[in-house]
């Protein structure tokens, strides 16, 4: 018997953006609503995140990021998870707590699983590696296990324009 890949409900993930500590900083200066902040100075989106058909499937479970400078930043508080080398690139992934994981890659990073960040203190620094390119930093968002949009927490997903239809 095929087994159907677990889908988080639009539903309980509104539901834990609405409670969860995630969103209980203010806004910060560049815009974003309530959430995360934005880990580089001067953020462009160069690759969108793209929801895969199925736990398994083809996607980008992310968004590479580009910015001013090489520093990546904490989105929210939260404590060092891994700090290491996946295949050929730096990783570092901070759990913020309620289910809420972040990741970032390639970076390079000093701190050590279980050592407390804050919102905006330097975590890292972008290098090259992995997917991303050039000058780049692909960030990740997990709720419980299941990749997210990063924009989500970041205030970034436009409002939905209902079109005429005929």
């Amino acid at each position: 018997m095929r087994r159907l890949p677990r889908i988080l409900p639009l539903a309980a993930l509104l539901a834990a953006l609405l409670t969860s500590s995630v969103t209980a900083d203010p806004a910060p200066a560049t815009g974003a609503t309530p959430g995360w902040s934005w880990p580089r100075v001067a953020p462009r989106v160069v690759a969108p995140y793209l929801q895969p058909p199925h736990r398994y499937g083809p996607g980008h479970r992310g968004l590479d990021v580009a910015g001013e400078g090489d520093a990546v930043t904490a989105p929210a508080d939260g404590v060092v998870a891994f700090a290491g080398t996946v295949v050929d690139r730096g990783v570092l992934t901070l759990d913020h707590g309620d289910g809420w994981v972040s990741s970032f890659e390639p970076v390079v990073s000093d701190l050590h699983p279980g050592e407390p960040v804050r919102r905006g203190q330097v975590v890292a620094t972008v290098q090259t590696g992995g997917h991303a390119p050039p000058g780049t930093l692909h960030l990740g968002a997990r709720l419980h296990g299941e990749y997210v949009n990063p924009l989500l927490l970041l205030g970034g997903v436009p409002r939905a324009v209902l079109l005429p239809c005929c």
